[in-house]
């Protein structure tokens, strides 16, 4: 019986270590892609550390070498390792913006380039990007955010247009406020900017949708884990998730 084997970008915590352990619970073979393998101490079955800095080109090209060399043929990919910028406009620095870039589009766009090829040989792969809210509306004050996450979706949408005829499946899933370190960074800068309290601080930022909790990254993982594994998903390509507690709503 053929291994089902899947590729995830920024595996050690928040919403990458859910999905890992999502597909790990299902008895697959993970790839797990991060800066440090001590982040995926805990991780438990098929599990393979794979160095990956997502700001680096060259980082990025040598894990998807090592993935084809060492997977061959995955049965999907889930590029997930992103980063946010929080700064007005005139603080917003041109190293900031591009690194920006670099990890939530550029990467995902060199790794779909470098192992798509293999899916497209087999006739068959999911491909899954982790986007965001500000994939599809504007947020003040994440200016190089919010243009790398719509960057993502339209590089999405594109890419499922293309390879649709060739068997291989691309979406994205488009969190809103996520309980992660990201979720925990913003709290703290509230709690300095404010003087409120970190629990004031967390309570604002939960009410910015209608649940009033931010999202679980388990409840991500689970709507990834449909498109890139449930038959169920197959006829799915060039859809954008959203699993924000009703924020755009």
């Amino acid at each position: 019986m053929t291994v089902k084997q899947v590729a995830i970008t920024g595996a050690g915590r928040g919403i990458g270590r859910a999905i890992a352990e999502r597909f790990l619970a299902e008895g697959w073979r993970v790839w797990a892609l991060a800066r440090q393998q001590s982040s995926l101490e805990g991780l438990k079955g098929d599990v393979h550390f794979i160095p990956f800095d997502a700001a680096d080109d060259q980082s990025v090209l040598q894990a998807a070498a090592k993935l084809t060399t060492d997977a061959g043929h995955l049965t999907a990919l889930v590029n997930n390792a992103g980063i946010a910028v929080s700064a007005p406009l005139h603080k917003t620095s041109t190293e900031d913006f591009e690194r920006t870039m670099r990890v939530n589009v550029t990467a995902p766009f060199l790794l779909i380039r470098e192992l798509s090829g293999a899916m497209v040989k087999a006739g068959h792969g999911r491909i899954v990007n982790i986007a965001s809210t500000a994939a599809k509306k504007g947020f003040k004050y994440t200016s190089a955010y919010c243009a790398s996450k719509h960057a993502l979706l339209g590089l999405t949408r594109s890419l499922a247009l293309e390879l649709a005829p060739k068997g291989v499946t691309v979406n994205a899933v488009c969190p809103g406020w996520t309980d992660t370190d990201m979720f925990q960074a913003s709290v703290d800068r509230i709690a300095q900017s404010t003087g409120r309290s970190e629990a004031e601080a967390r309570e604002t930022l939960s009410k910015l949708n209608p649940l009033h909790r931010p999202v679980k990254p388990e409840e991500v993982a689970e709507v990834v884990f449909f498109l890139a594994a449930s038959p169920a998903g197959a006829a799915i390509t060039g859809a954008d998730y959203t699993i924000d507690g009703g924020e755009l709503a």
